[in-house]
């Protein structure tokens, strides 16, 4: 029996990724401001770095601060609230903040970004130039993702685009191996969306009766993995939670049973083999565990091989597709929201 999709602006969303990627990639170049803290970085101006966001926003730096790591430093990828609440010291004059909002006015990004007498460099990723954010950063790069309705999908793309031009800045001094590697992604997400219908009616079988749902991943698949929990808890309303591969194994592996749902993303060929191993013991264990990559037997879960930058963009789409199978399982419209709102305005 065939489940329809009910369709409303979500869907809408998830389908316009490949321009917002287009647009967002276009719109990125030299900038003066951003280009003047990469050499004060380079030039040890900077005792440290911080990485902050909420939610997807935060999920969204995880390649970053990979990318940061890789180039000798130690970034810390920091809770805004947690930040401003528990740990203010490292709010100084010698740290770098990248702070990542798609609406740059939620509560806690606004109160760090308005706190009287701020001392540290702050660089604003966001999709709203007139926020808060926007105007207190003293760089500011501008997604062109357009408006969106509630889950972050198509902003959430882009701003994976803007963090891999970010840290081409900032480990290259401008755009450089990730920028150039995503002038394929619109093709790559319109190539894998033109066949949205066909994914989520052969994700129907595979989600009904489940309760619980699991995304795993190394590396740089952290970010799509938690932001995949997130996903599926706003726009379908099932239980689902994101981590990385080794943290299912400690502790949540105890759940497996038939109503639980594991996807494990394959990443990194170095790590690929682990992933796969751990969905062999999850099914072991009797849950129902996929791949996602470009070894998946799921051909909804199945990603065409892409450069590194370009993976994390790719790797949230099979989630989007479960998000949408699983709202039609429920009868309802994905995305539509009851208790929430697009921007979170109290802490």
């Amino acid at each position: 029996m065939t489940v329809p999709v009910l369709r409303g602006p979500y869907l809408a969303d998830l389908l316009a990724q490949p321009g917002a990627v287009a647009a967002t990639h276009a719109a990125l170049g030299p900038d003066a401001a951003i280009a003047a803290i990469a050499e004060r970085l380079a030039g040890g101006a900077f005792d440290r770095v911080l990485l902050t966001g909420m939610g997807s926003s935060l999920s969204a730096l995880h390649p970053l601060a990979l990318r940061l790591v890789e180039h000798g430093l130690a970034p810390l990828h920091l809770d805004t609230s947690e930040l401003l609440h528990a740990m203010p010291r490292l709010l100084r004059a010698r740290t770098l903040v990248i702070a990542v909002s798609q609406s740059g006015r939620s509560a806690e990004i606004v109160r760090l970004a308005g706190r009287p007498g701020r001392e540290e460099t702050l660089v604003a990723v966001t999709n709203t130039p007139t926020s808060p954010l926007a105007q207190a950063a003293d760089a500011t790069l501008l997604t062109a993702a357009g408006e969106e309705s509630t889950v972050s999908c198509k902003t959430y793309v882009a701003t994976l685009a803007a963090l891999a031009f970010v840290g081409d800045v900032l480990t290259e001094g401008g755009p450089g191996r990730d920028h150039a590697a995503l002038a394929e992604a619109p093709a790559a997400l319109a190539a894998y969306l033109a066949r949205w219908e066909a994914h989520v009616a052969g994700l129907l079988d595979l989600v009904d009766g489940v309760r619980d749902v699991f995304f795993a991943g190394r590396g740089s698949s952290v970010a799509a993995a938690a932001t995949a929990g997130l996903i599926v808890k706003e726009s379908s309303r099932v239980h689902a939670e994101g981590m990385t591969s080794a943290a299912l194994r400690h502790g949540p592996l105890e759940m497996a049973a038939g109503h639980v749902l594991a996807v494990v993303y394959e990443g990194d060929p170095e790590a690929a083999p682990l992933n796969a191993a751990l969905v062999a013991d999850l099914r072991r264990a009797g849950a129902r565990a996929h791949l996602a990559g470009i070894h998946a037997e799921h051909p909804a879960l199945a990603l065409a091989a892409a450069a590194p930058a370009l993976r994390p963009l790719l790797e949230i789409l099979p989630a989007q597709m479960l998000s949408l199978a699983l709202a039609a399982r429920a009868g309802i419209e994905a995305g539509r929201f009851e208790h929430a709102t697009k921007v979170t305005t109290t802490e």
